[in-house]
């Protein structure tokens, strides 16, 4: 398993809205190996949360009050997006919706990338009766860090789509037709 890269993503948000992100975080993976894993503190509109969100992710408002916002994260998340256009996320559906929905929000271009789905491989390739992030790396023995904050699950995720393209012997992305899409 060599020559695959690509980018895990994840976002934590302040409250039920996709376009609260309020952390960011990318796992980049390069050669079939994690090289870098960053983080970003991003400032929701109107900084506003949820105590249910806070109570998941405990990123308070005072956390984010100087943080910068999505146009400028997104900018310098861009610009790993430009070395290789592929995001991995554990649960695509809802950090897709969250990039989709803060794009649109915010009046920027909706680039060409493919994303994979860890959640729908897991489903895919093991019969476990939970499909969680941090259940799957406990099981795989994936060390990991502090579960929902953004770059830490990034990092858990990439480690994950790595054992799942190793189990399910894949060479190539493209063979995962059944868990990818375009944003």
């Amino acid at each position: 398993m060599q020559g695959i890269d690509f980018i895990a993503i994840d976002f934590e948000t302040a409250t039920g809205k996709r376009t609260s992100i309020c952390e960011a975080g990318i796992c980049v993976v390069k050669d079939s190996k994690v090289v870098e894993t960053k983080s970003w503190l991003v400032r929701p509109e109107d900084n506003q949360y949820s105590f249910w969100n806070i109570q998941i992710h405990g990123i308070h408002p005072q956390d984010t009050e100087d943080a910068p916002e999505f146009p400028d994260v997104w900018n310098e998340i861009g610009q790993y997006l430009n070395d290789c256009p592929v995001l991995v996320a554990h649960n695509a559906a809802f950090d897709i919706s969250c990039i989709r929905k803060s794009l649109e929000y915010y009046g920027l271009a909706h680039p060409d990338i493919t994303y994979y789905c860890s959640l729908r491989a897991a489903r895919h390739l093991y019969d476990f009766g939970c499909n969680k992030l941090d259940y799957l790396c406990d099981q795989f023995e994936i060390p990991y860090g502090t579960h929902h904050r953004a770059g830490d699950d990034a990092n858990m995720c990439a480690q994950l789509f790595l054992r799942e393209i190793k189990d399910a012997g894949w060479a190539e992305l493209e063979e995962m037709d059944y868990c990818n899409g375009m944003l």
